[in-house]
């Protein structure tokens, strides 16, 4: 069974292994997760060595189907963001599962 992490997990993991109080963590986690929306919003990419990199991505609108109606309809031009990690990341994750 697999566990999700939260902010507030993060939170408490930087009370605990740093000493910080709580909403001295919480502070740092909402900047930080608000940083990388604000980046994202400003169509820049978001690069954390290491880890990864999120980057907007620009679809063109295309056509599509209901699929209940089986109507044809247009999905509409959008951004969506993606995640790729990086190479350690990918290293670790397949080293520790494989």
């Amino acid at each position: 069974m697999s566990k999700t992490v939260t902010k507030a997990d993060i939170v408490d993991h930087l009370h605990s292994t740093l000493g910080l109080n709580k909403s001295e963590a919480k502070e740092i986690v909402l900047s930080f997760f608000d940083e990388i929306t604000e980046s994202l919003l400003k169509d820049e990419e978001v690069k954390l060595s290491g880890f990864g990199n999120f980057e907007l991505i620009k679809k063109k609108a295309r056509p599509g189907r209901n699929p209940k109606t089986r109507k044809a309809v247009t999905v509409s031009a959008r951004k969506v963001v993606t995640f790729r990690a990086g190479q350690k990341l990918r290293n670790k994750v397949v080293s520790r599962n494989g």
